[in-house]
């Protein structure tokens, strides 16, 4: 019995610290932070006032949450196939951020972790294929900021790609010119079937970005960040920040699309 009353208690301990842990740190303490002067606002009859911090806090929780994370990058990955053959003459690496500023084994700065995925996707489909890697992106908005594509093209060759199979794209500030300014060495190199390598949840949007500048393409998921049919469990219910994260990137995913579809026609 004392062995099964530790267990318990030791269980307690670790799903008290959990839910702790959750609230202390953001976005845990701003929700509770809201919550509490909505009770507040609420308690002191101002109850429209209360009910719209309210509204936040709870908005901002469910966002906070795994499984709605999850579900709205679902809606983004679910009909994404995982080729099992893919083909074609070059490898298109989208650009997704670096780290700068920062010390590096090789050099100065690094991709960001989404940016990161795809540079190890691309480098695993050179190791299958062998095909030349044209790496996109350019600087930063800051001042003195470092362009994506010359960072990216350090970590390929790190990871074995040669240089000479590598051209870098260090203009591109967004998706549209990603695809502009690629198609525009494609057609230069008589590249005639891209294989674009980009998030998974990012695809759709770079389809429509290739589209728009009349190059085909086929389209490789470096990585998915959602999974069809999850374990949920109790603590997938606290608020996260990774969470928060993942339902940031895929409404400004839903965005995107929209401005694609509806605006910039």
């Amino acid at each position: 019995m004392s062995g099964l009353t530790h267990f318990l208690a030791s269980d307690l301990m670790f799903a008290a610290k959990k839910g702790i842990t959750a609230f202390i740190l953001p976005p845990g303490i701003f929700i509770l932070l809201i919550l509490l002067v909505s009770m507040g606002l609420i308690f002191r009859k101002r109850l429209r006032l209360g009910l719209v911090n309210l509204t936040v806090g709870l908005l901002l929780w469910a966002l906070s949450t795994a499984p709605l994370a999850n579900r709205l990058m679902q809606g983004l990955e679910a009909d994404v196939p995982m080729p099992t053959n893919p083909a074609g003459d070059v490898i298109i690496v989208l650009g997704g951020g670096i780290i700068d500023h920062v010390p590096d084994l090789t050099g100065t700065a690094a991709p960001s972790p989404r940016s990161m995925g795809r540079v190890v996707a691309a480098v695993r489909l050179y190791q299958r294929l062998g095909l030349p890697i044209i790496v996109s992106g350019g600087r930063g908005d800051e001042d003195g900021a470092l362009a994506e594509a010359p960072v990216a093209r350090r970590f390929l060759q790190d990871l074995g790609v040669p240089g000479g199979l590598i051209i870098e794209e260090d203009r591109a500030r967004d998706t549209l010119e990603n695809a502009r300014l690629s198609a525009v060495i494609c057609r230069r190199h008589g590249f005639t079937r891209p294989i674009v390598v980009t998030s998974a949840y990012h695809l759709k949007r770079a389809r429509l970005a290739f589209d728009a500048v009349g190059m085909p393409v086929s389209l490789f998921p470096a990585y998915f960040a959602s999974s069809a049919d999850p374990p949920v469990t109790w603590r997938d219910w606290l608020p996260q920040a990774s969470a928060l994260y993942t339902a940031a990137s895929a409404l400004h995913e839903y965005l995107g699309l929209i401005y694609y579809r509806w605006v910039d026609r």
